[in-house]
């Protein structure tokens, strides 16, 4: 079965909030880092223990923040930002520009993926994510499909 979606403009803001707290999850441990430096209080009580952890918890996401912004603007990237249309089969996910143009991407190239109360996110790589919001999809099955392909393929649970 093949799945044709309508064309679909992924926003830079939606874009960097999805980068964004797709790296936070796949680097949860940051948040243990954060909780040893604050542990230095029962070591040497004082109060800037907290308040260096929470400038470092600061820098650490305006990095990721700026990275996935700085995305945005690169010509390299501007494909991802586009109007483009998704025909999703078991073997592949074709993204079309138009009806002659397009770009085959394997299944296996796809790191992990998730399903959100709108959408499906497709992670390539940390910067580059398929967003596919459940509007774009022309019936209810084909969404399922999907996420049945996404299931076998071991990228969701």
């Amino acid at each position: 079965m093949i799945v044709k979606t309508k064309k679909y403009k992924l926003e830079s803001g939606t874009y960097i909030k999805l980068a964004l707290i797709s790296v936070l999850k796949q680097q949860w441990w940051v948040s243990l880092i954060v909780l040893a430096i604050c542990a230095g209080y029962f070591w040497i009580p004082n109060i800037w223990w907290f308040i260096g952890a929470g400038i470092g918890l600061v820098l650490y996401i305006l990095f990721w923040l700026i990275q996935f912004a700085g995305v945005t603007q690169l010509d390299q990237t501007k494909m991802l930002f586009e109007k483009l249309a998704y025909e999703i089969t078991s073997q592949q996910i074709l993204i079309k520009l138009n009806n002659k143009q397009g770009m085959p991407l394997k299944w296996e190239q796809i790191k992990r993926g998730s399903v959100g109360k709108n959408h499906l996110l497709l992670v390539v790589n940390k910067a580059q994510l398929i967003h596919l919001p459940f509007k774009i999809f022309n019936t209810d099955n084909e969404r399922k499909f999907v996420e049945s392909i996404m299931k076998r393929k071991g990228l969701i649970k």
